[in-house]
């Protein structure tokens, strides 16, 4: 569906300078900034940071204007999207996809102009917009936290969703989370330029571990790393995780564990729990100078290789080399294969400019576990013996056995971690079904 022309009350092309009478064109318009040379990976797409974020000197009169437009709610995982964007996450993107970006990174996981993107990055409305230009207020949780030109707008059919579920999540499978998102979205997706007013809750409720780019890369910057590893967590971190690290700290300079602090999937845990377990393990089983923590403003998608791509990209822009890829990323039950996310990255298009591909590697680890025999972590690689020796550990198997109030077996997990979990689970009062997966049982 394209977007009819319409006469606009002119407004001037002037510098970004919010406090004039009439704002919109300028707040649209203005240039995402840039980081300078860092000696670090170059962020996604070849302009530096990108970012959509409006100046927090500004952000009063934006707000006051964006106040008399149009309002369109949007979701938890479109408001973490457009963080993204507002931070330079995202980079090079500062704008919600149009059809052909949207069809193209579908279908061959690269934007129209040739820049490798795996996920398609959309906000969906019940009502097209009335212009091509259109200034339309994004809401969020009762907060206008950004606003979108409209530029592109096109219907969300059955042919369109199912075309989006089977290139991405490989399913058209309504019980798969992220199946079901897009089957259960608005009517219509609208593409056009951002600009980012609120980041919303997550500087305060997660003040330390929330980071932007910039942020995480000056730190890195400031410790001298070079070569640095991200560890993508969504579940607290247990033995297998802290093995991973460890292998990555061996070969880069250091690790960014790297947590969601989004929303999930019903069951799984909620970002503060998560967040001291990792505290309570780097205190006690890391040298604090190779390890960093932060979080990540995301909801999951659930979409397993084609996310742990998405995980890889944005983390380039934070500043990491590498990304660990281990066992299931990003999946959810028996959707995907246990390696599919490792094989992924040998199959990805490879743009001509450089600047467009992705740069970030992947650090691919087999399966993890402790060993009685061995007397410690190993992996299919390293370990010769049965699976009747092995005790094996996964996020879903843990909050599986604490929900039905099971003890865990010896080396599941630091005692330290065990405890802060058991202290949630035993505080809950409404518990939610955890079903295991074939990764999260060696089956």
């Amino acid at each position: 569906m394209s977007l009819r022309a319409s006469s606009r009350v002119p407004v001037p092309r002037a510098p970004l300078s919010l406090s004039a009478a009439s704002p919109s064109r300028s707040l649209m318009r203005a240039t995402p900034s840039r980081t300078g040379h860092d000696g670090l990976i170059p962020a996604h797409g070849g302009r530096g940071l990108t970012k959509a974020l409006v100046d927090p000197d500004e952000v009063a009169d934006a707000a006051r204007w964006a106040s008399s437009l149009r309002r369109v709610p949007i979701t938890s995982r479109e408001n973490g999207d457009l963080v993204m964007m507002g931070i330079g996450g995202f980079s090079p993107l500062t704008r919600f996809m149009g059809k052909e970006d949207w069809q193209s990174v579908c279908e061959k996981m690269l934007m129209a102009d040739g820049t490798f993107w795996p996920v398609p990055i959309t906000l969906s409305a019940d009502s097209a917009p009335a212009r091509r230009g259109e200034q339309i207020a994004l809401e969020h949780r009762g907060e206008v936290v950004g606003v979108v030109e409209a530029e592109d707008c096109w219907e969300m059919g059955a042919a369109q969703r199912a075309l989006e579920c089977e290139n991405v999540f490989r399913t058209t499978d309504p019980e798969h989370p992220g199946v079901r998102a897009v089957l259960n979205q608005r009517r219509f997706n609208i593409g056009g330029s951002v600009r980012v007013l609120s980041e919303g809750e997550f500087p305060t409720r997660y003040a330390g571990i929330y980071m932007r780019p910039e942020e995480s890369r000056r730190k890195f910057a400031e410790r001298g790393w070079r070569t640095i590893a991200a560890l993508q967590l969504r579940n607290p971190m247990h033995r297998s995780h802290e093995y991973l690290a460890k292998i990555a700290i061996e070969v880069c300079d250091g690790v960014f564990i790297h947590s969601l602090v989004g929303n999930l999937k019903p069951g799984d845990i909620p970002a503060d729990v998560r967040v001291r377990c990792i505290d309570a393990l780097v205190k006690n089983y890391f040298p604090p100078e190779n390890v960093m923590q932060g979080g990540y403003p995301l909801d999951m998608r659930y979409a397993g290789p084609r996310e742990a791509l998405l995980h890889a990209l944005f983390r380039q822009n934070y500043g990491c080399t590498h990304m660990i890829v281990g066992r299931d990323h990003a999946g959810v039950g028996n959707y995907y294969g246990i390696f599919d996310s490792q094989y992924i990255f040998d199959n990805i298009p490879t743009p001509e400019d450089p600047a467009k591909r992705l740069l970030c590697q992947p650090l691919k680890i087999d399966w993890t576990f402790y060993c009685k025999k061995c007397d410690g972590p190993a992996s299919l690689r390293t370990c010769p013996h049965t699976k009747f020796d092995r005790v094996v550990v996964s996020g879903t198997m843990v909050r599986k056995m604490l929900s039905d109030g099971m003890e865990l077996p010896d080396h599941f997990g630091r005692p330290e971690v065990i405890d802060i979990l058991r202290e949630y689970y035993k505080g809950l009062t409404n518990k939610v079904e955890i079903k295991l997966g074939h990764a999260a049982t060696m089956n």
